[in-house]
């Protein structure tokens, strides 16, 4: 099974899927989270230099939120949040670590 798919099944409610390729791949409500829709970047990490794992994004996304998948969790973190560490801290490769610090907006879902 996907990620997509998990996470799809596990955490979301009223779900629209774009019609056309786009830089998100579902979009849909948090269950018992939120009553706001979102859209969502949902990708499976790679390994990226240094033989670590780690998620490629673009600052024009699309997509309102990035999902990452632990083995005990969903983590949920803010694009827009994102692209203003990146900009601030002028640098392209961000740590996870990081990312869950340094940034106000995550939710973090138990699977």
């Amino acid at each position: 099974m996907s990620i997509l798919t998990r996470f799809v099944n596990t955490c979301l409610e009223d779900v629209i899927y774009p019609k056309q390729p786009k830089f998100w791949h579902v979009q849909g409500r948090l269950k018992n989270k939120s009553n706001q829709i979102f859209k969502f970047d949902v990708r499976g990490m790679a390994r990226i230099p240094d033989n670590k794992l780690g998620k490629s994004g673009s600052t024009g996304s699309n997509a309102d939120k990035m999902v990452f998948e632990t083995t005990k969790n969903w983590v949920i973190f803010d694009i827009e949040e994102i692209n203003k560490y990146v900009k601030k801290h002028n640098t392209k490769v961000l740590l996870f670590e990081d990312l869950l610090d340094k940034l106000d907006w995550n939710i973090i879902i138990a699977k």
